[in-house]
């Protein structure tokens, strides 16, 4: 996010030209920059089920999420949770 902050022209001058940017916090991808001409696309698969639509425009943080405490191994519970 940092280099697209200092950078943010020649980023955009990219998608212009057809290129398609991922930004990553901490190399975690957080958003897609695509060029204007792609969101057609995105709603012709939406509309053919391919892909889906948000069903909220407001993104919930980590910080806003009550903390469980767990008893044993994070992976366990899982499985334990897929299985049942």
């Amino acid at each position: 996010m940092s280099q697209l902050r200092a950078h943010l022209a020649e980023w955009l001058e990219r998608v212009e030209g057809g290129d398609e940017v991922v930004v990553t916090d901490r190399g975690t991808p957080v958003a897609r920059i695509i060029p204007i001409d792609c969101a057609p696309r995105l709603d012709e698969l939406a509309e053919r089920g391919v892909i889906s639509k948000p069903t909220s425009t407001t993104r919930v943080h980590s910080s806003e999420i009550e903390r469980v405490d767990a008893d044993g191994e994070v992976s366990a519970i899982v499985s334990e949770q897929r299985s049942g």
